[in-house]
């Protein structure tokens, strides 16, 4: 029946425009209807065919009812405002070109996926409804009520509405729906509309889940933070306190005990007087916190909590172990001594990213030292099992997960790794996936990796049982990854996700538009790096090649076969800075020639490789970390070069093991030919295999991680 009537429709209005004589359109308002015929055009080809109708899915009743607005009521609209004899000129402009402003910002808001197909009826209807109102001199307060946020907020830009009796009220009914709507749009909208009347319910509502926003305009002199600093709520006068004293983030982090009354401002304030007290302040509330989250109980400000742990895990304790690197261990390692196990474990968790490898060891050592019991699971028991899954990945990359599995019953270990393998799809973010594949390939006992694997495909089936689309792409993916690693597999993930091949670099991809492979290596002026520079230059003093000698760098090019350029800064003396500076010099005459290296190489110890990877270019597309610990910055690296093939250690970077993989590579893209990984690894193993230190390099096509972020983002998007 109510396809039959939406089929009579069009015929009907006609019929009631034919009683009546057709509008005769005066000359000056033409371009207000051309403009108006335009844009109905325009809209009807949204769906890619002019034909006088809209089909926006499969629902023939809404195809039928946008296409009967498009053409008949817009239309009908246009002829009643020439027809109206009540109006006069100027009111028929106005309409007009309300009307067509209402069309256009319809078009807009559909191209940017604003808007859907199916609104156009809503909006015209409303339009119209609100015209009617407007010519009584009312408020157009109720169409406004009756209508979605973003057709109000599109009637009440239109012209002719400017100036009605209802404007005002409208916009805050607007400004309210869209807050109710998009809650994470409250506090934008508040900051442009602080004075609008529902504002202090709002704020007392976003106190509850965004305390960091509220606790940063609480600490200005906007109108919206003098609006949050009036407010009478417990909770935003508690974080207005902090937002207001000094040393106030010292005292944030713990806003939900204090709030609830569990711990005093005096207590805190005591403890931030020793760094030892206060970290360990923070390591309990982060336990204690995080058993509140196992019970759904989730505490506020706990990234507060987290971001101010990892701060002084680094600041206080991490970066003076590593400064201290070539101290021996009673030196090196004083300032952590009075940490317990558990703050212990938290060093390392919360500094993934900055602690070197030795630091990390000798850290990992100490744990198990402080406890009375030195089982695994009685440490992870004892911090909530918090983080878990970035310790097994850490202590998988620095090869400690075996030590760390024996410590514990057998039964237990096989629990503590199907879990490590387990609930991947439950965060926001692909970390802990990105942790357990990177842990995959670092892990050496096949029973292990076979538990791993079988966890990860009875996922897939419990997500696509579940039809949890991107549970089932993060397991299926992880799974396409693992079974990659075994040649019998023969997967090939290039092909299956469409990413650059992960095997092989062709000579040619190489090259730049002259034909030339460019490579920059980084020094760094300590020690080491002069030795290591100068060995680096007697390599190269072989027939096929020649060094150019600068003030700052040098240049190593090929003399035979394809063109290879090496630009190597000088080691500098660095404590007055003179390596950086030779950097800058050697990225700023690359730049101002259009010279972009697609191999980099870094050689230096790990606390300069952030050094090196602030200065990559996206078009890098082989990186050679030969730092110890440089597999840690893998994920770095991707961020700024996506597609990067990586080699780097998982431990002790050296330069017996630089060295020889550097000019085998060279040789190789000199030579002309491409780089096969798999068997250029084979090939190092053999001139290597008395170094035990190669053990611990990783070839690109087993950064797992890295592969795992570029087949989930190609993925992604299609």
């Amino acid at each position: 029946m109510l396809k039959y009537l939406l089929f009579l429709l069009p015929f009907a209005f006609s019929a009631k425009l034919y009683s009546q004589p057709a509008p005769v359109v005066p000359l000056i308002r033409k371009v207000f209807h051309d403009n108006i015929d335009k844009n109905q055009k325009e809209i009807d080809l949204l769906d890619k065919k002019e034909d006088r109708s809209l089909n926006v899915g499969n629902d023939q009743e809404v195809n039928l009812q946008v296409g009967y607005t498009l053409y008949n009521k817009i239309d009908g609209i246009q002829d009643s405002i020439e027809l109206d004899k009540d109006l006069d000129a100027n009111q028929k402009v106005r309409f007009l070109r309300g009307l067509n402003e209402i069309l256009s910002s319809y078009i807009a808001g559909y191209k940017a996926k604003e808007l859907k197909a199916d609104q156009l009826p809503v909006l015209v209807d409303a339009f119209q409804n609100a015209m009617d109102l407007e010519l009584k001199q009312a408020a157009i307060t109720p169409v406004i009520k009756d209508v979605e946020p973003e057709i109000g907020s599109i009637l009440l830009k239109v012209f002719p509405f400017q100036k009605n009796a209802g404007l005002a009220e409208s916009k805050e009914i607007v400004l309210l729906k869209i807050c109710q709507k998009d809650p994470e749009r409250i506090l934008p909208i508040l900051r442009s509309n602080p004075n609008v009347s529902f504002a202090d319910s709002l704020l007392k509502i976003v106190a509850h889940t965004h305390q960091e926003d509220i606790y940063t305009y609480a600490q200005s002199t906007t109108p919206l933070g003098r609006r949050i600093q009036k407010i009478d709520d417990s909770l935003v006068r508690t974080i207005t306190k902090l937002a207001n004293i000094n040393e106030g983030r010292m005292y944030f982090p713990f806003l939900d005990n204090l709030s609830k009354g569990k711990i005093t401002m005096e207590e805190i304030g005591k403890a931030k007087e020793s760094a030892y007290k206060y970290y360990s302040l923070l390591v309990n509330t982060e336990i204690d916190y995080t058993a509140r989250l196992r019970r759904r109980d989730t505490p506020m400000a706990m990234n507060a909590l987290t971001g101010m742990l990892k701060q002084k895990a680094v600041e206080e304790f991490i970066n003076e172990i590593n400064g201290l690197h070539d101290e021996p261990d009673n030196i090196r390692m004083k300032k952590v001594e009075p940490l317990n196990a558990q703050e212990l474990y938290y060093l390392c968790v919360m500094a993934e990213t900055e602690i070197y490898t030795s630091s990390y060891l000798k850290v990992y050592e100490r744990i198990f030292q402080r406890m009375k019991s030195p089982n695994s699971d009685t440490l992870l028991m004892s911090v909530n099992f918090d983080r878990f899954k970035k310790f097994i990945k850490m202590a998988a990359n620095y090869n400690t997960l075996d030590d760390f599995l024996k410590r514990m019953e057998k039964g237990n270990a096989e629990i503590l790794m199907r879990a490590f393998a387990s609930g991947l799809d439950r965060t926001n973010s692909l970390e802990d996936a990105v942790d357990v594949a990177d842990s995959y390939a670092s892990i050496s006992d096949d029973n292990l990796r076979r538990l791993i694997l079988n966890e990860v495909q009875t996922n897939i089936n419990k997500q696509t049982n579940e039809d949890n689309k991107r549970g089932r792409t993060i397991y299926d993916l992880l799974n396409t990854i693992f079974l990659s690693l075994d040649s019998a597999g023969k997967v090939d993930i290039s092909a299956k996700f469409g990413i650059p091949p992960i095997y092989t670099v062709s000579n040619k991809s190489l090259r730049d538009k002259g034909g030339k492979i460019i490579i920059q290596q980084f020094f760094y002026g300590d020690k080491d790096g002069l030795t290591f520079f100068n060995l680096f230059k007697s390599a190269y003093n072989i027939p096929g090649w020649k060094i150019v000698n600068k003030k700052e760098w040098v240049e190593v090019s090929s003399t035979k076969g394809v063109p290879v350029v090496i630009y190597a800064n000088r080691p500098l003396d660095e404590k007055e800075g003179l390596d950086e500076k030779a950097q800058d010099d050697l990225d700023s005459y690359l730049t101002d020639n259009d010279i972009n290296p697609t191999i980099v190489i870094h050689r230096g110890h790990s606390y300069h490789v952030s050094s090196t990877i602030a200065q990559l270019f996206p078009t890098s597309k082989v990186i050679f970390l030969g730092s110890c610990g440089g597999y840690q910055n893998v994920n770095r690296v991707l961020s700024i070069s996506p597609y990067a093939h990586i080699i780097a250690s998982k431990q002790v970077g050296s330069g017996t093991v630089n060295g020889p993989m550097i000019m085998s590579i060279t040789e190789t893209l000199r030579q002309g030919k491409d780089l096969n990984w798999p068997e250029m690894w084979k090939s190092f193993g053999k001139k290597l295999k008395n170094n035990n230190l190669f053990e611990d390099y990783v070839p690109p096509y087993k950064n797992l991680g890295a592969l795992f972020l570029m087949a989930y983002n190609k993925v992604m998007e299609g």
